[in-house]
């Protein structure tokens, strides 16, 4: 008999199995944290990647500095080396109110105040509050316009971001499924993108003249897949000065931290995400059991789904957890998930593209395959296109009647993160 423990939010379900087959435990790598978080920051501030001399060599006294992080929606540990940051940028001459601080969403619902906080940490919030903004993504009026990629996005960015002289862009780099990785070029587009731009980026996606995904845009993957590619071009024209990706490990703590150039810095930082995330697996399983986390809504955690999906055979099943206390994520996802079908789907796509219509395009090939424990009411799931248990146990003896008794099975307890490549 096996026993499961999984993560449900800030509880943990557990459960006891006697049938099946545990063919193994998909979990992002165990590696130690870094012994001191400062020090790795001002190492990577003397030795940028891509750099020729320091990160801060160039910055003058009283030129203004937009630090970009991302939302609530991502945990990144910025937290942890702003405030040896802001010391930096004081010794090459940056004031506090030289200083702004801008809240990387996209077109995801904005961090409240508390969530600010706790993005940016108590003490550098209490300090530059009043000089911390949230995005705007449908209003025209907050981003001016840069320029257009070779693929046709209008290229428009966040007007209080592009007016200071200098850009640093933070984030976490994670595998992503069709912008390859999180992080570096994403902070920029979509991050400070309208949603205009954001829509257009989004719609490469898609074959260009057939109806499914273009089959070059794939999780793990930087050269060659369009998405990624068009979203570095737009990057490359908001003139970020530089980056600070973090890779984080199993239990959320800094492993990696790489300072420099937009491109370069990045691929570093995604080439250690690539050896803590992703998990090689020579064989997929009839049952895939999978925890969202602490994922807030559906919309992320879809992660997860999409994960599972990596690591289930045809025709096999989800368990799905996902307690999604804020619901499927906006009236945005209902919208599209209601169209139904997923040429229905593509269809609107192609008229106007946006982040949650491929989320719902993902939904609809991957969902009949999960049994989801939610607290999303039930005609939610039925939208998702999936089915509701009440509890773990009652989701496994689903599987069961569906299922053999020697079916195969994984156990994904960080399955928002963990991505399996089958070969």
């Amino acid at each position: 008999m096996d026993h499961i423990q999984l993560p449900y939010g800030a509880r943990r379900l557990t459960a006891e199995l006697d049938w099946g087959e545990c063919i193994g435990a998909l979990d992002v790598a165990d590696v130690p944290p870094l012994p001191d978080v400062d020090a790795a920051l001002l190492d990577g501030l003397a030795r940028p990647i891509g750099f020729g001399g320091g990160f801060l060599a160039e910055f003058r006294a009283g030129e203004s500095v937009a630090i970009i992080v991302s939302d609530a929606y991502r945990q990144t540990g910025v937290e942890r080396y702003l405030p040896a940051l802001i010391e930096a940028l004081h010794r090459a001459g940056a004031r506090d109110a030289d200083i702004r601080f801008i809240f990387a969403s996209g077109t995801h619902r904005v961090p409240t105040p508390d969530q600010q906080r706790t993005i940016l940490g108590p003490g550098i919030y209490d300090r530059f509050c009043e000089r911390a903004y949230t995005r705007e993504a449908y209003n025209d009026s907050r981003h001016v316009r840069v320029g257009v990629t070779s693929r046709g996005t209008p290229v428009e960015l966040d007007r209080l971001a592009m007016e200071c002289d200098r850009i640093i862009a933070t984030g976490a780099v994670v595998l992503h499924y069709f912008g390859g990785f999180g992080g570096g070029r994403k902070s920029i587009v979509p991050g400070l993108a309208s949603a205009r731009t954001i829509a257009h980026n989004h719609a490469i996606n898609l074959h260009p003249t057939e109806n499914r995904l273009h089959p070059d845009v794939r999780i793990g993957v930087l050269d060659g897949n369009p998405v990624a590619e068009d979203m570095l071009e737009a990057a490359k024209l908001a003139r970020v000065h530089g980056i600070i990706n973090t890779v984080l490990n199993r239990q959320g703590q800094i492993a990696g931290l790489f300072v420099g150039e937009l491109e370069q810095a990045h691929r570093a930082a995604a080439e250690l995400a690539r050896s803590l995330y992703a998990v090689p697996i020579s064989r997929k399983a009839d049952m895939v059991i999978a925890s969202a986390g602490s994922a807030k809504n559906y919309v992320q955690s879809h992660k997860t789904l999409y994960n599972a999906y990596q690591a289930m055979k045809p025709g096999g099943r989800i368990v799905f957890l996902a307690p999604c206390e804020e619901g499927l994520g906006g009236e945005q996802i209902e919208k599209w998930l209601r169209l139904g079908s997923a040429d229905a789907i593509i269809a609107a796509l192609r008229n106007q593209s946006e982040i949650y219509g491929q989320t719902a395009l993902s939904t609809r090939e991957k969902a009949p395959s999960a049994i989801m424990v939610t607290e999303l009411p039930e005609e939610s799931v039925r939208l998702i296109g999936a089915r509701k248990a009440d509890n773990l146990d009652e989701a496994l003896r689903i599987v069961r009647q569906e299922l053999t008794d020697d079916a195969s099975y994984y156990v994904m307890p960080s399955a928002s993160y963990t991505v399996p490549f089958y070969s």
